[in-house]
This record gives C-alpha cells, sequence and structure tokens, in this order.
C-alpha cells in the first residue's frame, strides 16, 4: 500500500528563488500547503512580504528576504538570513532565472549573454553551493531547478536563454552526480509555455486582440491544446522535494503539455 504521508513536507524548511510570482510563487505556497515553512526571494521585497502573507494564511511561516541571485554578496547575505531564522535548509528551489531581451545570434550583445547566465547559471549554482554545504552538514537535501524546455529545443531569438537552460539541465545532473554520497538529490523541472509575465514579455508591446491571437496561435501548437497555469508546476516540485521521490536524483521532468514529443508537422 502506498504510503501517502512520504509527500508530507511537514517540518521541512524550503528556499524558493524567483518566489514573488508566477512558478515561484505557485512553488511557494504548494511546499506550505505541503507543510513546509518557505524563504521566499526575489528583487523586490514588497513583492515577497505578499507571498509571504499568503503562505501565513496557510499557517506556515514565512520569510520573505530581497536578494539577487546573480550577485555573490547576495546569495551570502540570503543563506545568513535563511541560517540566522530557521538554522537549516532541507529544500532548495532554484526557481529565478530571466530572458529580458531577444535576438538573433548576429546580434546579441555581451551585456545579455552576461545577465542571463549570471542569473540563470552563476546564480543556481553558487546558491546550489552554498545550500549543498549546509545539508551535507545535516545528511539530507533537496535541490530543484527551472529549466525549460527549451533546453531541449531552442526557440529562435531566444537562444541565450535556451544556452542557460541547456546548462541548467547538465548542471543538475553534475550536481547529483557529486552530491549523491551525502544523500542530496538534486533534480530538476522543464516548463513548456506557461502562463506567466515572462511568458506575457513575447505580446506586452502588442494591442490586445493581436497578443491574445498570438497567444492562441501559440497553443495551436502544444498537444494538450492549450497554454499552462503555474500551479500545473507544483505537484512535481512537491514530489521531488519530498521522500516520496527517495530514490530519483539527476533527472529533469517535462512539464511542457507534449511540446517536445510532437512532430514538426503537429498543429491543433
Amino acid at each position: 500500500m502506498a504510503d501517502l504521508s512520504r509527500f508530507s513536507l511537514e517540518g521541512k524548511v524550503a528556499v524558493v528563488t524567483g518566489g514573488s510570482r508566477g512558478i515561484g510563487r505557485a512553488i511557494a505556497l504548494g511546499l506550505a500547503e505541503a507543510g513546509a515553512d518557505v524563504v521566499v526571494t526575489s528583487r523586490k521585497l514588497p513583492d515577497l512580504e505578499t507571498v509571504a502573507a499568503e503562505i501565513g494564511k496557510l499557517g506556515r511561516k514565512a520569510v520573505p528576504i530581497a536578494a539577487h541571485m546573480g550577485r555573490m554578496d547576495n546569495i551570502k547575505t540570503l543563506v545568513d538570513g535563511v541560517m540566522q531564522e530557521f538554522g537549516r535548509i532541507d529544500i532548495l528551489v532554484n526557481n529565478a532565472g530571466c530572458s529580458p531581451g531577444m535576438g538573433t545570434i548576429l546580434d546579441n550583445e555581451e551585456r545579455l549573454w552576461d545577465t542571463i547566465m549570471n542569473l540563470n547559471l552563476k546564480g543556481l549554482y553558487f546558491m546550489s553551493q552554498a545550500a549543498a554545504r549546509i545539508m551535507k552538514d545535516q545528511g539530507k537535501g533537496s535541490i530543484i531547478n527551472t529549466a525549460s524546455m527549451d533546453g531541449y529545443k531552442p526557440e529562435p531569438y531566444v537562444g541565450i536563454y535556451s544556452i542557460s537552460k541547456a546548462a541548467v539541465i547538465m548542471a543538475t545532473k553534475s550536481m547529483a552526480l557529486e552530491l549523491a554520497p551525502f544523500n542530496i538529490r538534486v533534480n530538476a523541472i522543464a516548463p513548456g509555455p506557461v502562463s506567466t509575465k515572462m511568458l506575457d514579455s513575447h505580446w506586452f508591446h502588442l494591442p490586445e486582440d493581436r497578443a491574445t491571437a498570438e497567444k492562441a496561435e501559440m497553443a495551436r501548437y502544444v498537444p494538450l491544446g492549450r497554454i499552462g497555469e503555474p500551479d500545473e508546476m507544483v505537484g512535481a516540485v512537491i514530489y521531488l522535494a519530498s521522500d516520496a521521490s527517495s530514490y530519483t536524483t539527476g533527472e529533469t521532468i517535462l512539464m511542457d503539455g507534449g511540446c517536445t514529443v510532437a512532430s514538426p508537422e503537429f498543429v491543433k
């Protein structure tokens, strides 16, 4: 008989980067519903305080800490704050990421490369390092990275983002291999098109009717026939964070509505 209590996060402390909106906010709330106390972090404290208040209503402790994951000193400040408040880190969700500009390989500038790589990859790596050192002393931990289906199937005009997410998938495997002897598991989710501010940035400059039409056109290329919602990413994260996945490490779960398995000519 399945022991569903293994999905419980009761007594755990989770840190969610990029936790103020979209997928990060949904994950933070989901982890709290599963029993965890949650530290939410992003660059803007007022947005974090709103999420922390929502978590508080679920009966869990929430601590908002403003930090930029692309800056090493901010990572140290965040980890010090978590340890001062809770004294442990059981779960780290590296959700912070960005894709601040679109352009071709012939036109992209060094600044765009550095901005994306510093947050999507460097910050993820060194935040994981800091958390893993704590988890090693605890004898256990779970790190969950947010990759993207673009790490498997690149999109035009967001090549740097796609490259960064492919690197996140490999970082997940590399960290999982090295950290397994310390009972630290490292996995990832790879969302496809999900209704977030980042996805909406594709169309924010368009008139509303044109933006609606282009969203509908994107949905036609998804085998499930629709763009996903942030809440639909939460179940996999709870699984990967909990003892229910105690024999799973180095894996990336694609959550893309079937996009990466569709043939090139597939259109609903």
